[in-house]
């Protein structure tokens, strides 16, 4: 692991780390719902955001382990670090992230995190990590609005639609002069369960799963797990 295992990891302000996020994530944007932050320091110096927070889609998170409540989970939902880091990095900054949040708030018993397999890629990371993949679905959470890349619940929160975004919505919100887009691609859903006795409600996919579905992406680039092992 070389150089990766003289990383820190510590809790660092939401100021800090939303900074860090804005230049260095491929969105360019935060996560409001994000209320802790770690970051990656090597040399002194800042090089990685991990931030957790309440998972935006609660009704369809909640229920994906069994017997757990609000306070016993978090959605992993902002990862962003710049090339200073050496290989291996990401999975073991999320690995003492993890070790942190078990030390320091015993009641959270497993982490949600999803990956973007529309713009970014298709969770090498989270594998790495020893997530669980448990879904693998047709992108229907990210749009462009008027050419900017946005979340379906922007329309929604603008008073543009009365619910978020669907495909109905489209042709009345171009009638209206905005112009809408579905992004193609996929939104892969991976959970992590720090309480080992927990019980994941839903299957757990084999990753072979995201060449069977066409779902591979790596650093923004559709690509196969096969032909990256190659």
């Amino acid at each position: 692991m070389g150089r990766a295992k003289q990383i820190r990891v510590k809790v660092i302000p939401s100021k800090i780390a939303n900074d860090f996020v804005k230049k260095h994530h491929y969105s360019g944007k935060v996560v409001p719902n994000s209320k802790l932050h770690f970051g990656c320091f090597l040399d002194g110096k800042l090089h990685g955001v991990m931030s957790y927070g309440s998972p935006i889609n609660k009704k369809g998170s909640i229920n994906l382990v069994k017997n757990t409540g609000w306070n016993e989970m978090m959605e992993l939902n902002r990862m962003a670090f710049d090339d200073y880091l050496p290989k291996y990095s990401e999975s073991r900054c999320i690995a003492i992230s993890i070790k942190l949040i078990k030390k320091n708030a015993p009641q959270i018993k497993w982490i949600l995190s999803f990956s973007d397999g529309t713009q970014c890629g298709d969770g090498t990371i989270y594998r790495a990590s020893g997530f669980k993949l448990v879904g693998i679905a047709k992108n229907a959470g990210i749009c462009k609005l008027n050419g900017e890349v946005s979340h379906i619940k922007k329309t929604y929160d603008l008073g543009l639609t009365s619910s978020f975004l669907k495909k109905s919505d489209i042709p009345k919100l171009e009638k209206k002069g905005y112009k809408v887009e579905m992004l193609e691609g996929h939104q892969l859903k991976y959970i992590y369960l720090i309480d080992k006795s927990c019980k994941i409600t839903v299957p757990i996919l084999p990753f072979s799963k995201i060449d069977e579905i066409g779902a591979g992406m790596y650093k923004g680039e559709k690509i196969t797990l096969a032909e990256r092992q190659k």
